[in-house]
């Protein structure tokens, strides 16, 4: 009767499973992203009706600043330790710079900011010079990948200045990620599933005040809730949101790399498409 039951239950789940992908709007993204030139891949979780959308979900992309939420983990993790503080004042030192445009990279030597600035700066800016610093806190990459690994991540890890990574890094940049797993990521921090309901709470209000609004919250009115989060190299624009507006509840990642188009313009191609992934999600969840 037992071995009746476990085949039984096999057969369920192994029926069940495939009734969880919402094979409409499956078929209408597919549609969008048809022409791509890059490589290109979708996750889509509708969870106020679990039902998911997955289009190359699996594969590997380069996260590109959205490894920004890896690290972040890891320096709320430290926190939650109470090996931090989210109000411990740091001193920013020269060493630090990441040359470029990062606001905290513009400070003096010796210059005092505390800890909950330069995650802010991390996240809504994505300044990189706080985000190596940060990284560097949290312990490095590889203290950071161990966390994912345990929070059953196996694809998405940090490859900068992160010892055996090396040749991950040459492939894949800063670091890497699935569409699915950045999206499940995501969908961990909004059910307070990761390391505790108070830091997961805290991640998700960082989260929620990305300056960089312009491509896929720029399709979602302002009233919504959103977190999200971007990545964009020259030949990589992705992102990742969670959406929580009065009828709907959703999260999506849209990773793409190996792009035709290496433009910084508000038309690049993989940023236009993402516009349009975003507003199709946002009416197709409250027609």
């Amino acid at each position: 009767m037992k071995k009746i039951t476990s085949l039984l239950l096999i057969f369920y789940c192994a029926y069940a499973y495939p009734q969880k992908i919402n094979r409409h709007l499956q078929k209408e993204i597919a549609e969008l992203i048809t022409g791509f030139h890059g490589g290109i891949g979708v996750y889509v979780h509708d969870l106020k009706r679990n039902r998911v959308v997955s289009i190359n979900a699996e594969d590997t992309f380069p996260t590109a600043s959205m490894v920004k939420i890896p690290i972040l983990t890891g320096i709320m993790t430290k926190i939650e330790k109470g090996e931090l503080a989210y109000h411990q004042e740091m001193i920013y030192k020269d060493s630090l710079l990441y040359a470029g445009v990062d606001i905290l990279g513009s400070f003096k030597n010796n210059e005092k900011i505390e800890l909950s600035k330069v995650m802010m700066l991390m996240l809504s800016m994505s300044d990189n010079t706080a985000s190596l610093w940060l990284q560097s806190l949290a312990g490095g990459g590889a203290v950071i990948n161990n966390i994912l690994d345990s929070n059953g991540f196996s694809v998405t890890r940090v490859n900068s200045r992160t010892t055996g990574r090396e040749t991950n890094r040459g492939r894949f940049g800063w670091g890497q990620t699935s569409p699915k797993e950045i999206a499940t990521l995501m969908e961990k921090i909004s059910k307070h599933e990761i390391i505790s309901y108070n830091a997961s709470e805290k991640m998700l209000r960082l989260l929620g005040r990305n300056y960089w609004d312009e491509v896929s919250v720029s399709q979602i009115p302002s009233d919504v809730f959103v977190a999200s989060k971007n990545g964009a190299v020259d030949e990589s624009r992705s992102e990742v949101a969670f959406v929580n507006g009065k009828k709907c509840r959703y999260i999506f990642s849209i990773c793409t790399k190996n792009n035709a188009d290496k433009s910084w313009t508000d038309n690049n191609e993989a940023w236009v498409l993402t516009r349009k992934l975003s507003a199709l999600l946002w009416k197709y969840f409250n027609d």
